[in-house]
């Protein structure tokens, strides 16, 4: 099983806070650093020094980490024209040496679209499902070839369809609780589908969801890796486990009902669970990112227990 550290910095972070948990994540052997793609706080707490943005924050890691994965958990259909992010994440993983991962939904923060500006439609899957199709036409097409697009939401004309990532193949994160439509997205764009912020069972259900998306357009269902996305306290003592829930304003009473919570064993217990649903990677969720103490004690009390 694949482990991940995925945060939050519009909750008030800075790059170099992002810079020192990455790096700490890299030294300690997590496989991957992904990040949310918001422009607003969301609840109470400072969020100062203010957003910073994903893709800005992601070349600047690409030049200053070695070999831990990159993205996003997910960015915004919403946020970037598709060619515009295509060229960025093709730049990033150039950057990388080939690290990077796009995470890529609907959007659904209203309120930091009202605070910026940023259009936001009713219905947005037809955005996003262009957007896919763009980007992963865009990567496709031969150097030297052009790429045409007509959709309703975008129109691409002669496209030279410049640059190309490193990679052969961007991983293509997909992710969400949908019943219908986001498995039969997944089954057609990703690499992999993400559940997040779910118990178990709903993470069962939609695993088995999206397994039947795939062999309905005869895909082979174990070519789709698997994820979950669970915030993440884990502390020795009864206090250090209290401090760290009101770092980030979560609820003793009720975190460790979904979440990856408590002593060490109970975290490694929980994410073994996960991995016997199905999942192929777990990221955990460390919003409090200044917080390095609490990623040691991840990497040395948990991490070697789940490999």
């Amino acid at each position: 099983m694949e482990v991940c550290i995925f945060t939050e910095p519009q909750q008030g972070a800075s790059y170099a806070d992002q810079l020192a948990q990455a790096s700490t994540a890299e030294r300690l052997g997590f496989d991957g650093w992904f990040r949310s793609d918001h422009y607003l706080a969301m609840g109470d707490g400072d969020p100062l020094p203010g957003p910073t943005d994903a893709w800005t924050t992601l070349a600047g890691l690409a030049r200053e980490t070695r070999g831990i994965r990159l993205g996003t958990l997910v960015s915004s259909a919403t946020f970037r024209h598709p060619s515009v992010l295509a060229i960025q994440v093709a730049q990033v993983d150039d950057m990388s040496g080939g690290r990077v991962e796009l995470g890529l939904g609907t959007g659904w923060f209203a309120e930091e679209h009202e605070a910026y500006g940023i259009p936001f439609p009713a219905k947005r899957f037809g955005m996003l499902e262009e957007q896919l199709e763009v980007v992963t036409g865009l990567w496709s097409t031969p150097v030297g070839e052009h790429y045409d697009f007509t959709g309703e939401h975008y129109r691409l004309e002669r496209s030279p369809a410049l640059p190309k990532p490193a990679q052969a193949s961007v991983p293509i994160i997909i992710g969400g609780s949908g019943p219908k439509r986001t498995p039969a997205i997944a089954a057609r764009f990703a690499t992999e589908f993400n559940i997040g912020f779910r118990d178990e069972a709903v993470v069962a259900d939609m695993f088995a969801r999206v397994r039947q998306a795939c062999r309905d357009i005869d895909r082979d269902p174990a070519s789709m890796r698997m994820s979950v996305a669970l915030p993440t306290v884990v502390a020795t003592s009864d206090a250090e486990y209290r401090r760290r829930l009101a770092a980030i304003g979560a609820d003793p009473a009720t975190f460790a009902d979904v979440n990856i919570a408590g002593t060490p064993a109970a975290a490694v217990e929980k994410v073994l669970r996960l991995r016997d649903l199905g999942a192929d990677r777990v990221y955990l969720q460390l919003v409090d990112l200044r917080d390095l103490e609490h990623l040691a004690l991840i990497g040395a009390e948990v991490l070697p227990h789940v490999r």
